[in-house]
């Protein structure tokens, strides 16, 4: 009778123990800490160094955002804190000669590199304009839900910066703001009438609500930072685009 009573008690015990576990690795999942933020960015570039992780808020969404250094190339990542899911990923070279002695390569060229790195990816709008002194070409693509931004050296041909995040669902997209997005992209649309709308996300940036609006218009691109309590255009910027 013992016996028996011993192994329903042993039995219970890994039951429990079982629970827990599978609660612990639940939690696990999910980034709770800044160290724990930092520790999964060095797993995904090894022998980086980290120099800044913010908790802040996107989408209607806590995340953490790290920021680390390796080599010439500076990296950013957002990681959603409830999950641990990696939402945007890129890096960018620090240190670029001008090379303005060789001329610009072509934009089919540019096409061609673009379409390379990203296998099965949509061309959206190219862009040429001078950064910091350098010849660039600002290419925007979409690939599954993934959203591209590259930056091509315009003389060299040289990858400068790739960067991609997820598209937002449209549930989180209108969370936060008075205005919601649909008011947001009528206001982007005001503005650049007859335009298309490419992107439109909420979002917080520096402890400010906003919608971000991209438009593409003829062989032009415009980008709009839209105050998400009252409507106001905060930023606006408009790119030449092939």
């Amino acid at each position: 009778m013992k016996t028996k009573k011993l192994t329903a008690l042993l039995a219970a015990g890994f039951v429990l123990a079982g629970s827990f576990a599978s609660a612990g690795s639940a939690w696990a999942a999910g980034i709770s800490s800044a160290e724990q933020a930092r520790q999964k960015a060095l797993q995904k570039v090894p022998n980086a160094v980290v120099t800044d992780v913010d908790l802040d808020r996107e989408n209607g969404q806590q995340v953490y955002e790290i920021e680390l250094v390796k080599g010439s190339k500076k990296y950013d990542m957002t990681y959603r804190a409830s999950d641990g899911k990696l939402l945007a990923y890129g890096w960018e070279k620090t240190t670029v000669s001008p090379s303005s002695s060789r001329s610009l390569i072509s934009t089919s060229k540019c096409r061609q590199l673009a379409s390379n790195k990203v296998k099965n990816g949509t061309i959206t709008a190219i862009s040429q304009k001078v950064d910091d002194g350098i010849d660039i070409y600002k290419v925007k693509m979409t690939a599954g839900n993934k959203r591209y931004t590259l930056k091509y050296h315009a003389r060299t041909g040289a990858l400068l910066e790739c960067k991609w995040e997820l598209a937002a669902s449209a549930s989180s997209s209108t969370q936060g703001g008075k205005i919601g997005l649909e008011k947001a992209k009528q206001i982007a649309l005001d503005a650049v009438p007859g335009a298309t709308v490419y992107k439109a996300e909420y979002d917080v940036d520096d402890g400010v609500a906003v919608y971000e609006v991209e438009l593409i218009k003829g062989n032009y691109e415009y980008e709009f930072k839209i105050d998400a309590n009252t409507g106001a255009i905060l930023e606006q910027d408009k790119d030449w685009r092939d």
